[in-house]
């Protein structure tokens, strides 16, 4: 009888590893390299500024390499005032498909704002959702926003 408890228990545990092995091969697959590429995205939410929330949204396209390194440009609209905006910065790639960005928008050479997003990486590596986690200008003032943005890959580079 303890001989067959301990096979059941056994066989239970393979069987729970057998099927959690894909789950976790699945998570650590994503990488800088497996990451870069020509992307295309759009973002929306609402800035909150003193005198009340404000509208924005985004398209954009950014080439991501393999050491992280982001060049792009946007056509923003910031509650109805559009403008065309260039965007460096850097990511950090997690082996579970997680990523942090810094981002750098800038016009005709100057620095606009900063900002920081968190990212997921889906769709074995061609698409993308982040959130701001924080927005800065160029003096150290922070603004406060909600802004998700959804991004597809165009092509992959190495």
């Amino acid at each position: 009888m303890k001989s067959n408890i301990t096979r059941a228990l056994l066989g239970l545990g393979a069987t729970v590893i057998l099927a959690l092995a894909p789950l976790q091969a699945e998570a650590s697959h994503c990488s800088l390299s497996t990451a870069a590429g020509n992307w295309a995205y759009t973002y929306t939410g609402t800035i909150f500024t003193q005198n009340g929330p404000v509208p924005a949204a985004s398209v954009g396209h950014f080439k991501q390499d393999a050491a992280g390194n982001i060049v792009g440009s946007q056509t923003r609209s910031v509650g109805g005032n559009s403008g065309v905006e260039d965007i460096t910065g850097n990511v950090a790639v997690n082996r579970d498909c997680t990523a942090t960005a810094t981002i750098n928008v800038l016009v005709n050479g100057q620095l606009q704002r900063s900002a920081v997003l968190a990212l997921v990486y889906d769709s074995s590596g061609n698409h993308v959702r982040m959130i701001f986690q924080s927005l800065t200008l160029p003096d150290g003032t922070n603004v406060p926003v909600v802004i998700t943005v959804d991004g597809n890959r165009l092509f992959r580079t190495e």
